[in-house]
């Protein structure tokens, strides 16, 4: 009897198959883990960044600190004796002024303050109206207005008349030290001097 080939293979192709989906059947009740993704990484970068702080404002200059009277009065452009009004400031006395300078006692200047961004800003002292004293200068040099030197550093405050008027450092921190020289002893607790010597060393810078 003669068999026929394709028949035969068709039955060998059934029974293949089968055989291959009861293998994968019984591998699946062994309890075997098939095959799976990897499960993401706990340790992957964020999509999302970090905010960073936000930038402080750009410094634009920093204050020079002065050790002695005789510095202030060397790098002063108008060293002056007067009094603080509501608009500008009355001259009564010039102690020291730069070549070329028109300022005479009983002018009116202009005081400017520092400009805005220098560091220590916020423990500046302000000049108000009534307050005597003699102030370090210099000149702006667009347009004729003036600024103490340094902030407080360039601020002494009077009281008393004559040659023997008490001068007082504004500020105890940002103060000189000594006239001519240096206390390291004093430095941070505020000068104290007189009217007379801050006209002698004055008269002493060329």
């Amino acid at each position: 009897m003669a068999v026929d080939s394709r028949r035969t293979r068709a039955l060998w192709a059934t029974a293949t198959a089968v055989l291959a989906a009861a293998a994968l059947s019984a591998c699946g009740s062994g309890g075997a883990d098939p095959a799976a993704a990897p499960a993401p990484s706990s340790a992957a970068p964020s999509s999302t960044a970090t905010p960073t702080d936000v930038a402080p404002p750009p410094v634009k200059g920093k204050l020079r600190g002065y050790g002695t009277v005789r510095q202030l009065s060397e790098t002063a452009d108008l060293v002056v004796r007067g009094e603080v009004e509501a608009v500008g400031f009355r001259v009564d006395e010039v102690l020291r002024a730069a070549t070329g300078s028109t300022v005479r006692a009983g002018a009116r200047i202009t005081l400017t303050a520092l400009p805005a961004g220098v560091p220590d800003m916020a423990h500046m002292s302000r000049l108000e109206a009534g307050q005597v004293v003699v102030l370090y200068l210099a000149r702006d040099a667009a347009a004729p207005t003036f600024r103490t030197l340094s902030g407080d550093f360039g601020v002494f405050d009077l009281s008393g008349s004559g040659a023997e008027a008490v001068a007082t450092t504004r500020s105890r921190a940002m103060a000189v030290s000594g006239l001519n020289a240096e206390d390291p002893a004093a430095s941070g607790h505020g000068f104290r001097t007189t009217l007379g010597q801050l006209r002698t060393v004055a008269a002493q810078v060329k």
